[in-house]
């Protein structure tokens, strides 16, 4: 990840961890639905050492923990402010990129939920992790597909994550090394009563990490007019999710 987006990104979670476990309802709903579809395809009970990247609050390290059992885990988030969740998890912690910080040597579960879609190249760490993989090891990646905050990009927003990618795409990074067992896709969108809840509910869940400019209340007012005037329905204006998943065995 690019040097200057990646303090940026990271100084926005920061700010918002606090809140973002109770703003990211959807989130955490993908994070289950994701470890939900991990055991619908027979993973194991227990694995010997899982690895998850952008842990956050942890969302998707409760929904496994809940799930499988673990000899050991270890966690990693750009915020360092998610030791918590690992302190939580009873596992280690590793804080910084996931694109340069070292892995442990063959996990057998590597997993992350909402987080590659901030990679400008989420297909090269898929392939990381298919190599990383022990053999017969699983691979549980949810991210967002080019739909993903449609209605922001159509009035000019510049705050979209950069790596926002289909479920084939992930799918064909990992197919000669794994075999996929799936690869969907879905939208969901939230409705709000105004474009400043949704302004409020993406600073609340850090997801607008990439956003630069500071803004006047001139400015507030010209999002909201143009936010209403071009997705207002009903007295509500809605924000679209495209979340998107993959599941991945590496053979025996």
């Amino acid at each position: 990840m690019n040097t200057l987006i990646t303090d940026r990104v990271q100084r926005s979670f920061s700010r918002s961890f606090g809140s973002y476990h109770a703003a990211a309802g959807l989130q955490a709903q993908i994070a289950a639905d994701l470890a939900d579809a991990l055991h619908a395809h027979d993973a194991p009970a227990q694995f010997d050492h899982g690895l998850e990247l952008g842990c956050g609050t942890g969302h998707l390290t409760h929904e496994l923990q809940a799930r499988f059992r673990f000899q050991a885990l270890t966690l990693n988030d750009l915020a360092p402010e998610a030791a918590a969740t690992a302190t939580a998890a009873k596992a280690r912690f590793v804080c910084g990129d996931a694109e340069r910080i070292a892995w442990p040597q063959r996990p057998d579960l590597i997993c992350s939920a909402s987080m590659i879609q901030w990679l400008h190249d989420p297909a090269a760490l898929m392939r990381r992790m298919s190599r990383a993989l022990a053999p017969g090891g699983w691979l549980a990646v949810s991210g967002f597909g080019p739909r993903q905050f449609h209605e922001l990009t159509q009035i000019g927003s510049s705050a979209e994550a950069p790596g926002l990618s289909r479920p084939e795409d992930l799918s064909a990074a990992i197919c000669d090394e794994l075999e996929v067992m799936v690869a969907d896709e879905d939208i969901r969108t939230i409705r709000f009563a105004s474009p400043h809840d949704l302004l409020r509910h993406l600073r609340s869940t850090g997801v607008n990490g990439r956003a630069r400019a500071v803004w006047t209340r001139s400015d507030l007012r010209r999002f909201s007019d143009a936010y209403v005037a071009r997705h207002g329905c009903g007295g509500t204006v809605p924000l679209t999710y495209h979340p998107i998943w993959i599941i991945a065995r590496k053979p025996d």
